[in-house]
């Protein structure tokens, strides 16, 4: 299928998709600090500069979009073009890529799906926690052993 803008007209459209700080994103963080939970954001010493890093409890949060990460890709990936199918491929790669490393690395990996957060918030936000709190005590016990 042929693009309808001009390579001009794509590359503005593609300059105004915010890669950080999405609406989705800060809703999250916001919930998290309001739980009383303080983190970073966007490490660039970590693989796939996770969007919220939890640093004493070595658990990282990625929040991606149901597109641009391509939530069951396979389904619908005949749907877009050649372009499409490319970069979401390469995206997904990048993204296995980067979790097998943090996990390496002795990260708790968080992956949140656009649609889950949409659809049940608050379990986001409790999984969250819950992995958090979790590495916490963790971390203390072995401190105290």
């Amino acid at each position: 299928m042929p693009d309808n803008l001009t390579p001009e007209q794509r590359s503005y459209c593609m300059s105004r998709i915010k890669g950080k700080d999405t609406g989705l994103e800060v809703r999250v963080r916001s919930a998290l600090h309001k739980r009383g939970l303080r983190f970073r954001k966007h490490v660039k010493d970590l693989p796939g500069k996770p969007d919220i890093v939890f640093s004493k409890a070595r658990v990282v949060v990625f929040v991606d979009g149901d597109f641009w990460h391509g939530y069951q890709f396979p389904s619908w990936e005949n749907k877009v073009s050649d372009f499409w199918k490319n970069k979401i491929s390469k995206n997904r790669e990048r993204d296995a890529g980067n979790h097998r490393k943090l996990r390496e690395m002795g990260w708790t990996v968080i992956r949140m799906w656009q649609h889950d957060v949409q659809k049940d918030f608050e379990a986001c936000i409790d999984r969250v926690v819950s992995a958090v709190r979790g590495a916490e005590v963790k971390t203390k016990s072995n401190q105290e052993a």
